[in-house]
């Protein structure tokens, strides 16, 4: 498709929601705002995270049709609010990305070393930030939050140095959360549990993956193999509340055992 045609879609995209929002336009969305769209547009989000996690080429299209949709949804919002058009928006990040990459738009710094490090130290000068940790969303998610904590603190420096030292971390969070539990406190048991798995992220972190994107496979993986339990368990003419533990087991061993899934 040529930059025209992907053009000409994007404006015509613009005009629909416009027409959508007019006077002769839908009464849903005409009455929607930036505030009341925040969860459709949520949706959408983890909708394309799944699209690429099931590697659904043909629903990622579609899906990032959606997710466009609730940009320019916004952009119409706060232009018809007289806050700004999403031309604006356009403008800003296209200056954005050639500020943030002189090593590539910038032929006299050719550096290439420590690119995302910089990249954070340039947006902390622009924002004007007291803290190297500021900019991130409390919103997110708690996994993707601790990444992005951790990975923030490590561009200046503060890390740990191998595996060998987060994993002594992690046994040790072990070993307090545990103590926790001994004494029954629950204070100290959630405020132990959320170091372990803060521990936990930065390995992720530090072994270069995803912690959520590890989680999320684990919790597909889990909810396959339980309804393949709920199937053998069907097959065989039984009932899963009335089923043991022990035969559970056995057939999530067995499917375990065979990779399945």
């Amino acid at each position: 498709m040529s930059n025209s045609s992907i053009g000409d879609q994007f404006e015509e995209l613009i005009k629909i929601v416009q027409r959508l929002r007019g006077p002769e336009g839908c009464p849903w969305d005409k009455e929607q705002t930036s505030e009341s769209l925040i969860s459709y547009m949520l949706e959408e989000t983890y909708e394309v995270i799944e699209a690429i996690d099931e590697k659904d080429w043909d629903g990622l299209k579609e899906e990032l049709g959606d997710l466009m949709l609730h940009i320019v949804f916004q952009a119409t919002i706060a232009n018809d609010n007289e806050l700004f058009d999403i031309s604006e928006s356009l403008k800003n990040i296209n200056e954005k990305l050639v500020r943030r990459h002189p090593h590539v738009f910038d032929k006299k710094n050719l550096v290439k070393d420590n690119i995302k490090p910089n990249w954070e130290l340039q947006k902390h000068k622009e924002k004007k930030r007291n803290s190297r940790l500021d900019g991130i969303p409390q919103s997110l998610p708690g996994l993707i939050r601790a990444q992005r904590i951790q990975e923030k603190a490590s561009y200046v420096g503060f890390d740990f140095q191998n595996e060998d030292d987060i994993w002594e971390k992690i046994l040790e969070e072990i070993e307090e959360l545990k103590n926790a539990q001994e004494k029954n406190n629950k204070d100290e048991i959630l405020e132990e549990l959320g170091d372990t798995i803060f521990s936990l992220i930065n390995l992720a972190r530090f072994l270069g993956v995803s912690a959520d994107d590890a989680l999320r496979k684990s919790n597909k993986k889990f909810v396959a193999r339980f309804k393949m339990i709920e199937n053998e368990l069907s097959r065989r003419g039984k009932n899963i509340e009335k089923s043991s533990l022990n035969e559970m087991d056995d057939i999530w061993n067995t499917i375990k055992k065979n990779n399945n899934p």
